[in-house]
Parts: C-alpha cells; structure tokens; sequence
C-alpha cells in the first residue's frame, strides 16, 4: 500500500472500537489526504470524515443469547456490508476489535483479494483460540496493542506488528477538569465515584439496578460523595437518582474521579492509565456464564490483572457481584491514603511500562500505508 490510496473501507461495531476507528483516520489522513474512508461505525467516525453505512447502535451486542435474538438484523446487516465492498471495491479494508462480525466479513470478502488490516485483534489467546486459523488464512496485516498479544501471535506463524496501546493517549487538562467539576456541581476536596456499567444494553440491564443499590448503601456511609455515572449514547439508563451524575465523555469521568466501580472490559483499562483505582465487575446470562467457563482460558476477566499476572484490583463475576460486595471492596479505594489505593497505584504505574508510549496512532497509519 502507498499514499497514492483512493479508499479504505473501515469497520467498528461498538463505541470503543468507533473512538479508536475515528482516531486512526485521522491520523491516516495526515499521511494520504486525498483517500476516501466509508464503512460501519459510529459518531466519532462520522465525525472524522467516514462515510457510515451501517451505524453502531444497530450493532452492538454480545453474549451467546443475545446475538441468536439479533441475527436476522446481523445477517441484514452482513449482507448489506459485502454488497457495498463488492460494489466500490476499496483499495483496503481494516477491522477494529468486534471480532464475532469482523472475522465472518473478511471470510466472506477474501476471494475480492482485498489487503484486509485488523487492528485491536480478537483476543483469541482468552477465547476460542482455534479462530487463529481463519486469522492466518484472511487477514494480511495484524496489529496488536498488547506486548504479550503480539508475542503470542508471532509464535504461532501469524506476523503482527505491535505499536502499543491507544489510551496512551490520554492527557490530562487543568482547564477541563475544572469545566468537569463546574458542570456536575462537583467539589474537587469532596471524593467521585465514577460508575461505568457498560456500552451495550444488555449489559446495563444486568449492571445498573445492582449499581444503584450500591451508591444508594455507599451514601448512607459517605454522606458527602458525589457519584458520575459514564453514559453511551446508544444505552439508556432508567432511573438516574438526582444525586447521580450524567457525563457522556467516560474519559472525562475516568480522568477526574477518585474511584470506580466498572464493568469489565476496555474501560478497565482506561481507568489503570488515568490512575483510577477501579472494582471490576461483571454479570450475564446463565447461559452465557455457562458458556465462558466452558470455552474461557484465563485466570481473570480483566485486562489489568491479566497484564499484571496477578490479582492488582479486584473481581466480582455473576453470583459474587452484589451490592454488598462492590461497596465492600469500593471503599477502601475512596480513602487516598489507605494502604490498598496505594497499593493499587504502584501496580498501575507498573502496566503503564508495558504498554509503550505515545503516538500510537500514527504508528498504527505509517504501518497501513507503508507497511512498517
């Protein structure tokens, strides 16, 4: 590939993947201007200048049960997908993460003989490891944000560049934080408690009444805490209490809270960069449940503690995730001088090492267009 590129047809199916897309071209864009970008996504990628086909919000779900509920809409969706690369046959086709769908499209438009760049890959090391098969067989570029991911792929014959990983990008500003503050009414001496109970509405389904009991037992014992919850705009949340703060920018609530209670996921992450202790949690269908445990191949659900290789914040999964145990396990993390904040904050300043440094996107652009 070279900078003479007419069109790259993109892909992301949920909003982690729609942030990251929308980064990577604009950055792309600096390196070949005149290309055209089109494909499935969001907002953010909209607003970077992709033409969407398909929009997140009629994409994003997961879990066994809920993608069979959403098949015909998937299916639809699928097919509407390859006519359109058939039709304006673009000069490449990169993947974002979304590897149930992304994985069964570059199957179905391999015989197009399309250079296919999957970026943020399926963490088929966790999960179904045998779909590094169909990897090695459709994909021609793989780009991994994980040192040991990168490893992993290597030794098992499929090439993968490592260019670090893009919440390195985070930066802090004063200006903003008090803008933040200003907003929600927020003392900045007071603790903030960030809830971020997930970007799909089946899992808010299952996340936020535990949440809500939770803050509501949290302030009978901290009569003084201000509480954010992180808001995807294709979720809805019902009831919000008034003393239950909206912020639509997660990152801006991760950036300048005192503790979090989050979903698993990459927000997890996220929170380990912007220093913010954080208890994991997570619950799903019994099926689904059923299923992970089967097909599952890690010690932990997050990727901080899988980073780490040990258990640096804590894990409540199904059963164990209840308001009594998240406040149980919250509330040392709001003392900043507890010896378990401390402890959390050393450990994170050790995965910020792991995961290089700034400037992953434009590394992620020079490899597309140079392949280097």
């Amino acid at each position: 590939m070279n900078q003479n590129i007419n069109t790259i047809f993109i892909v992301a199916g949920e909003p982690s993947g729609d942030m990251h897309a929308a980064k990577l071209v604009s950055a792309l864009k600096i390196i070949a201007p005149k290309t055209r970008f089109l494909g499935n996504g969001g907002d953010k990628m909209a607003a970077s200048g992709v033409e969407i086909i398909h929009h997140i919000n009629d994409m994003s779900v997961m879990g066994f049960i809920e993608v069979i509920k959403h098949l015909p809409k998937l299916l639809r969706i699928m097919r509407k997908t390859v006519d359109t690369i058939k039709n304006v046959r673009p000069d490449r086709i990169i993947l974002v993460d979304y590897p149930g769908f992304n994985l069964r499209l570059a199957k179905k438009v391999k015989i197009l003989e399309i250079p296919v760049t999957y970026f943020i890959l399926p963490q088929v090391w966790a999960w179904k490891e045998k779909r590094i098969r169909i990897m090695k067989k459709t994909i021609d570029q793989s780009i991994s944000i994980f040192p040991f991911e990168a490893k992993w792929f290597n030794s098992r014959g499929l090439k993968t560049f490592y260019t670090g990983h893009p919440f390195l990008e985070i930066e802090n500003d004063l200006d903003e934080k008090m803008s933040f503050l200003k907003k929600h009414n927020f003392n900045q001496e007071r603790p903030i408690i960030v809830l971020l109970p997930g970007s799909r509405q089946q899992e808010i389904n299952y996340h936020w009444p535990i949440f809500l009991k939770t803050i509501t037992m949290l302030h009978k014992k901290y009569p003084g805490l201000q509480t954010v919850v992180a808001k995807s705009n294709n979720v809805v949340l019902d009831p919000v209490p008034n003393h239950i703060r909206v912020e639509v920018s997660s990152g801006s609530a991760i950036k300048y809270g005192t503790a979090a209670i989050s979903s698993s996921g990459t927000a997890t992450l996220e929170c380990a960069i912007a220093n913010l202790p954080t208890v994991v949690c997570y619950k799903m269908s019994y099926i689904n449940w059923m299923l992970f445990n089967f097909f599952g191949k890690v010690k932990y659900i997050s990727i901080v503690n899988l980073l780490a290789n040990k258990k640096i914040i804590p894990e409540l999964i199904q059963n164990k995730m209840n308001p009594e145990n998240l406040m149980k396990k919250i509330l040392p993390y709001l003392d900043t001088k507890s010896s378990k904040r401390l402890g959390t904050l050393k450990n994170y300043k050790k995965i910020r090492k792991k995961l290089g440094r700034p400037g992953v996107f434009d590394r992620v652009a020079n490899i597309i267009v140079n392949g280097n």
